[in-house]
């Protein structure tokens, strides 16, 4: 599994986690498929949340937004 794999699913888990207080109006059986739906439900967590919603999310987010560029162990 790729870390972006892993990441999304860690979204997901949140999804679960916040669906009630953050994520109302999303479908009860909607899960973010590809990084830029993860990050938009990340912000949509930072942005309805609490304290400890946004940490989470910006952590996740983080994970997202890092550069696969460096170079290859080949």
């Amino acid at each position: 599994m790729s870390i972006e794999a892993a990441v999304i699913q860690n979204v997901c888990a949140l999804v679960d986690e916040y669906r009630a207080t953050c994520l109302w109006f999303l479908r009860e059986d909607y899960y973010p498929q590809t990084p830029d739906e993860a990050r938009r439900v990340l912000e949509q967590i930072e942005r309805h949340g609490d304290v400890e919603a946004f940490r989470k999310a910006a952590e996740l987010r983080q994970w997202l937004s890092r550069n696969s560029s460096a170079p290859s162990a080949v």
